[in-house]
């Protein structure tokens, strides 16, 4: 989005816009760095309070994604006014309130606009060492990858309109979304972190690839060590998709390879968009199982090691 512009002539700007991070990170002193993002999405679910829950998840993981404590967030609405009562968007903010709570942040404010289609999100401001941040520019040859999150809900969302999903698993994909970051965060603070993304808008695939293109490296995942969400891969099979999908085949381009031969549907899972995914994460090899462990202990239990680092070569992201 910011592509021409030149990066801020700022020595305290620690993380700009060069890489599409996911947040900006400023430098206050010589032991605090201020991390500073903003999220926001249209409703994956009819429920104003799950809403909420849903589109804090999202914006806080920015802030666990660096490495950081979230502090404060800050409310931004989109709002019909004149098509749903005012207790809608009360229940939309309790949601959210609910999920600051749990990340131990505080609400101070907010800014609520006029629109046609209900949106919500957060500004979100926290806190990180200057020596600790977590970037997605730093993976290393060598590390392995860890996964928090299965993917998949994408096409859940989707296909759940339009009643192909099951109850069971649309409540275990809200299960997902609704889950902060912040324990893995906190998990994966224990160990040595080169590199750390969440998956986002535009998938596993798009998301790795701005790792692997920042890092100067190549990933490799194993395709079948990812986890999915319970149904997911079925919609794709039955001819499901979503809106973002053809976009983020194309933002990879030919920037990604599948080394086993895949029906085009079963690819299209690591094109999923994902609404408040998991943290993806390059931790040195030898503590990989270590690391796996913890996270599990922690009730962490979707965690997987997906993958490998690789020096670069050709091609920037590879499923194996």
């Amino acid at each position: 989005m910011l592509s021409g512009f030149a990066p801020p002539d700022d020595p305290n700007v620690l993380v700009g816009f060069e890489t599409s991070d996911d947040a900006g990170v400023y430098r206050l002193n010589a032991d605090q760095a201020l991390i500073t993002t903003a999220d926001f999405i249209t409703p994956p679910v009819d429920d104003p309070f799950l809403f909420g829950q849903v589109a804090a998840a999202n914006a806080l993981s920015d802030v666990y994604a660096m490495g950081g404590r979230p502090l404060t967030c800050i409310n931004l609405a989109g709002f019909p006014a004149d098509k749903l009562a005012p207790d809608t968007l009360k229940n939309i903010i309790a949601g959210a309130l609910s999920k600051i709570t749990e990340a131990g942040a505080v609400m101070i404010g907010g800014h609520t606009t006029e629109d046609q289609e209900p949106k919500f999100g957060l500004a979100v401001t926290g806190v990180v060492h200057p020596d600790r941040i977590w970037r997605n520019s730093g993976a290393k040859a060598g590390d392995r990858l860890v996964l928090t999150k299965p993917i998949g809900s994408g096409v859940l969302f989707n296909a759940n309109l339009k009643k192909r999903v099951s109850s069971e698993a649309m409540a275990a994909c809200l299960e997902v979304i609704t889950a902060l970051n912040k324990t893995a965060a906190e998990v994966l603070q224990g160990y040595e972190i080169s590199g750390a993304t969440d998956i986002t808008g535009f998938g596993l695939a798009g998301h790795g690839l701005e790792m692997a293109r920042g890092s100067g490296v190549t990933l490799e995942i194993e395709l079948a060590a990812v986890p999915v969400m319970a149904e997911a891969l079925e919609m794709y099979r039955r001819g499901m998709t979503t809106g973002a999908n053809r976009a983020n085949r194309q933002l990879a381009g030919g920037h990604i390879r599948f080394d086993n031969v895949l029906p085009d549907w079963q690819q299209e899972i690591v094109m999923d968009p994902q609404t408040s995914g998991g943290l993806l994460a390059a931790v040195r090899a030898d503590q990989a199982a270590a690391l796996l462990a913890d996270l599990h202990r922690h009730g962490v239990d979707a965690a997987r090691l997906i993958g490998w680092v690789k020096p670069r070569s050709a091609t920037y992201l590879v499923f194996a």
